[in-house]
């Protein structure tokens, strides 16, 4: 009689790159086997619920695709003939191609280059360390979260809000600018406890009728780039017809009157102008809003994915400091809680080893640092040399024709440490197997939430593969890169790191599973004064001045608008390119991960495009015909799915689809664009002007 095998509830934490970070309880079966992971009932704001891709996380974890072994490349580039080496031929080969593009063009020729394929702190972080000590080119991070942060800081003063649970306490839940069913459902887990228990109302604000608007009791659909003008025309009812809390605004926000006169002629009419929602709809907004004391405005980052994001998280954010929300439980916003951390990652990242000369390169621009683009440079050496970690730029990074081009060079040597053959892997000429989260230790804070956890290592990772943190080990004894935090494990580098933050040490932190650090009720309201050093809410944004640490002034942002407002600096359609595009993500894929795994590869399908039926009409496209959308960055074709849930001249594609997977080979992000967007940097992912064009697929050519 077969036994059945005893299984062992774990916990961790989920490392992708959503701010729900999820606690997990993992069905372990042996030391190399998984089961079943559920959500966590012992962590509050999980609450039990956690998403499907990563509930069967177990069919990425065991995928017979999974890279277990180191390869060096043995055909062209890009053709996928790669030979087995050892981990030690790896790592010389490494270690010796990079003191050779150090010796030949300096040591900023080469460039550690990485993202939020793990949010771990040891593993995401620790490539920074091998930058600063050997002095190679630094990473500056543009590709998610500047633009919302900024916009968000340049309000309250800081990136923190009120506690995100309260939204199951709230009588109205604005979600705006983002659509948690499909990136990070715990925030409708609570939305739906505030409806069911207290008969709140839902409302979501965002470009078209996705899968949160679809639960939502208020739909607020825009045109891309306009929650500034809606957002506007919502202040204006608001002082108009008395919601206004003027106490409030007397005693918490910096120049309500200036605000009020500035919004006197930003009219519903003119609003709806601009963002195409009808008058009727701003102005029952704009009352239900009023009336509701508790508002909650769960603000997102996908509205600020515009060259005029930040200013538009920033209205946005103005909003409930017009009503007094933050006064209430259940009421004020939250974007974010980064400041809550107070992480001290100097040995993680090597902080004392830092140059501040040595130049900052800008991870969205990295098609234009390859192909040699001077200004992208920082007129310094050319890029010859690159380990890739926790990211697929050859598929992810925008203005992907030079990606292409950048990567298909015979000069620049690439290794790549990632799971799968991702498109960027491809085009190595080392690749290296890279652990997953459970075959490692970490530690992990929730952005979306106020939990910090230690993941510890679960089960042994199959074949060979390694740990980033590992593999940097490794290469430092080769490079001669000395300082300690090489000479740590994970563990030990989690401990250090918990001590040198103030949170106690990590068997405390194991102890206590997730650890609350929300602060109490008045300090997360904002009851004893904002942020900013006068205790104000700002309504007048000091863009030159954001409390936060970046590279320095990007952009157009000395034009940006200092009060709430319309900013016109978004990609506008014209003749030639008539339609607004918009990458939106899927709820099966996160960005590229998942898209191996059969199941979101299932409910996914091919890549498509929504359009309107009439715009659709117009060009004598019908559902399901081939069609090419084009800039003057590159051209894509996919599949046209008809949708009357956007506003005409509107085009979402959802989610970041292998660019095999595009009849041609052209990804989306051939069309997306790399200017650092105002004021401090960031991408425009959402902020496209295309044309549309019915084809038949035997006429693409394939690159």
């Amino acid at each position: 009689m077969n036994q059945r095998a005893k299984v062992d509830i774990r916990h961790s934490t989920c490392p992708h790159d959503c701010p729900s970070a999820c606690a997990l309880d993992i069905e372990v079966i042996d030391n190399s086997t998984i089961g079943r992971v559920r959500g966590s009932k012992l962590q509050s704001y999980t609450a039990g619920v956690v998403c499907a891709k990563v509930a069967r996380y177990a069919e990425r974890i065991h995928h017979p695709d999974r890279l277990t072994y180191p390869r060096c490349r043995v055909g062209p580039k890009g053709s996928g003939k790669f030979a087995r080496i050892s981990w030690d031929d790896a790592l010389d080969e490494i270690a010796a191609r990079f003191n050779q593009a150090e010796r030949e063009f300096g040591a900023e020729s080469v460039w550690p280059y990485y993202y939020a394929g793990t949010m771990g702190l040891v593993m995401r972080d620790g490539i920074n360390r091998l930058a600063h000590v050997k002095k190679y080119s630094r990473f500056y991070g543009t590709i998610c979260a500047t633009i919302a942060r900024v916009g968000f800081a340049v309000g309250t003063g800081k990136i923190a809000g009120v506690d995100p649970r309260e939204m199951g306490v709230s009588d109205l839940i604005v979600i705006w600018g983002t659509n948690p069913v499909n990136t990070q459902v715990n925030v409708m887990t609570h939305a739906a406890r505030a409806r069911k228990e207290r008969g709140a109302k839902i409302a979501a604000v965002d470009i078209y009728n996705n899968d949160t608007m679809k639960q939502a009791d208020i739909k607020i659909i825009l045109r891309p780039g306009t929650d500034g003008a809606f957002a506007c025309g919502v202040m204006h009812v608001l002082f108009r017809e008395g919601y206004a809390d003027r106490e409030y605004l007397a005693r918490y926000t910096d120049c309500p009157a200036e605000l009020e006169a500035h919004l006197a002629t930003r009219t519903p009419e003119w609003a709806s102008s601009i963002c195409g929602v009808p008058v009727a709809e701003i102005e029952a907004f704009a009352r239900t809003v009023g009336q509701t004391k508790r508002s909650f405005f769960r603000l997102g980052y996908g509205f600020t994915r515009s060259r005029n994001g930040a200013a538009q998280m920033h209205a946005a954010l103005c909003i409930p400091a017009v009503t007094g929300a933050w006064q209430y439980e259940g009421g004020g916003a939250f974007f974010n809680n980064y400041a809550l951390w107070k992480f001290n990652e100097s040995l993680i990242e090597g902080h004392d080893a830092i140059d501040h000369t040595t130049r900052l390169l800008d991870q969205s621009k990295i098609g234009r640092i390859l192909t040699g683009d001077a200004a992208a440079l920082k007129n310094g050496p050319p890029v010859k040399a690159m380990l890739i970690q926790n990211t697929n730029p050859m598929t992810v990074a925008p203005e992907q024709a030079l990606v292409r081009q950048g990567f298909a060079r015979q000069d620049l040597f690439t290794v790549v440490h990632e799971q799968f053959m991702t498109e960027t892997a491809l085009m190595a000429d080392l690749v290296l197997p890279s652990t997953m989260f459970m075959e490692h230790d970490d530690l992990y804070y929730g952005g979306g939430h106020q939990h910090i956890s230690v993941g510890a290592k679960l089960i042994e990772p199959p074949g060979e593969c390694r740990s980033n943190h590992e593999v940097l080990r490794g290469l430092s004894r080769r490079l001669n890169a000395a300082h300690p935090g090489f000479e740590m494990s994970a563990r030990e580098l989690i401990d250090a790191t918990l001590k040198k933050s103030g949170h106690g040490d990590i068997e405390t932190l194991e102890a206590d599973l997730w650890r609350d650090l929300q602060p109490d009720f008045r300090t997360s309201h904002y009851l004893d004064g904002f942020a900013h050093a006068d205790g104000k809410f700002h309504f007048r944004a000091d863009w030159a001045h954001v409390p936060l640490g970046n590279a320095g002034m990007m952009g157009a942002w000395d034009q940006m608008p200092s009060l709430p407002d319309h900013w016109t600096s978004i990609e506008e359609a014209d003749e030639a390119h008539p339609f607004r595009l918009a990458t939106s993500p899927s709820r099966s894929f996160l960005n590229t991960s998942f898209n191996e795994t059969p199941s979101s590869q299932a409910r996914e399908g091919a890549p498509t495009v929504m359009i309107h039926p009439e715009d659709a009409a117009a060009l004598a496209i019908e559902d399901g015909d081939a069609v090419t959308l084009g800039n003057v960055r590159g051209e894509t074709t996919l599949t046209a799915k008809i949708f009357d849930g956007v506003r005409r001249g509107v085009l979402i594609a959802e989610s970041v689809h292998p660019n095999r997977t595009h009849i041609g080979g052209r990804g989306i992000n051939m069309l997306t664009g790399a200017e650092a967007v105002a004021p401090v940097g960031g991408a425009a992912f959402h902020d496209n002007k295309v044309w549309v064009r019915k084809v038949a697929p035997t006429m693409i050519p394939t690159p």
